[in-house]
């Protein structure tokens, strides 16, 4: 549901992400964009935002040939916790349906709370087609925030 991608550079990442610091504070097109520690966030305007708009979350790492940026496109954080809410909500529900229904079916009462079950699956999936749909209508806004991080890591090589 979070589109990943990750990226191979050739220089250590304490100096990739100096770099972007940097870029972040010189930068006008990048005034929606923070770094701390060896993570970087990257943002949609607010005069642009909608319900579906995303953020991209960077996290970088040392390797042996240099570092490896790790980048992550999701919704914003109160839309992704209002989601994971859901979601396991209706996981209790799922848990919760099978126990009272398995317990209504045992003592031979008409066992509607299996019904829970099906229902919870539906709005589970509804959820999942909602996420796409979500990326798709966002789709322009992720290319924008893709093009912020490679202008903050442009020629990164040459400037350590």
């Amino acid at each position: 549901m979070q589109p990943v991608f990750t990226l191979e550079l050739p220089i250590g990442a304490e100096a990739v992400i100096r770099t972007i610091r940097e870029r972040i504070r010189s930068s006008d097109s990048l005034r929606f964009a923070k770094a701390a520690g060896h993570c970087a966030e990257f943002s949609v305007d607010p005069k642009e935002k909608r319900f579906w708009s995303p953020h991209l979350s960077v996290t970088l790492s040392d390797t042996e040939q240099g570092s490896q940026l790790y980048g992550r496109f999701s919704p914003r954080p109160e839309i992704w916790t209002f989601f994971m809410f859901i979601y396991f909500f209706m996981a209790c529900l799922i848990f919760g349906g099978g126990v009272l229904g398995y317990c209504q079916w045992f003592m031979e009462q008409t066992p509607w709370a299996l019904v829970l079950i099906p229902v919870s699956f539906i709005v589970i999936a509804l959820l999942h087609l909602a996420s796409l749909v979500g990326q798709s209508l966002s789709h322009d806004q992720m290319e924008a925030l893709r093009r912020q991080l490679d202008q903050s890591i442009e020629n990164v090589a040459d400037n350590s």
